[in-house]
């Protein structure tokens, strides 16, 4: 099994439009529970890649990975989403910048990919990135969910999320 780095180029550009979108139209509906949790679970299943051995990489580069994109490159969307309560309804609110924000951390992304292909295979590579956008998801949509809980808990320490 052999991606070609023309595959490699198309498939990545698909998928950063396709996020875009997303995330325009995720912006105009209310935010639940579901729509924060279901991304990162959904999205760990791209770890059964690495049962087939050639997008298999070291531990430390992995966890290398997830924590640049934990810790780095999921601060610049931290900083500019916010959830807030809208009537009875929970929902996004972005910076102007934050489709800025999504647009450069592909860009950041593709330009480190051209340097990664050279010294691992495609496969490896898209196995790494994978990674360090898990570790950007999953932080993101933690804090989401922090914040969702402190909106929907009313200070009598209900629950009032399903109200």
């Amino acid at each position: 099994m052999h991606i070609s780095p023309l595959t490699s180029v198309i498939t990545s550009v698909f998928g950063a439009v396709a996020v875009l979108i997303w995330r325009v139209r995720e912006g105009q509906t209310p935010v639940t529970l579901k729509k924060i949790l279901i991304p990162p679970a959904g999205m760990a299943t791209g770890f059964s890649m690495f049962i087939v051995p050639v997008f298999r990489i070291p531990w430390t580069w992995a966890l290398a990975a997830f924590l640049i994109g934990a810790i780095v490159l999921a601060w610049p969307l931290l900083r500019t989403s916010r959830l807030h309560r809208d009537g009875d309804v929970i929902m996004m609110k972005r910076s102007q910048a934050f489709l800025l924000v999504i647009v450069v951390l592909a860009a950041v992304r593709f330009a480190a990919r051209g340097y990664f292909n050279t010294i691992m295979s495609i496969e490896q590579t898209g196995g790494l990135f994978f990674i360090l956008a898990f570790g950007m998801i999953l932080r993101w949509r933690m804090n989401m969910f922090f914040q969702y809980r402190a909106l929907t808990t009313l200070p009598d320490g209900l629950d009032h999320s399903a109200a």
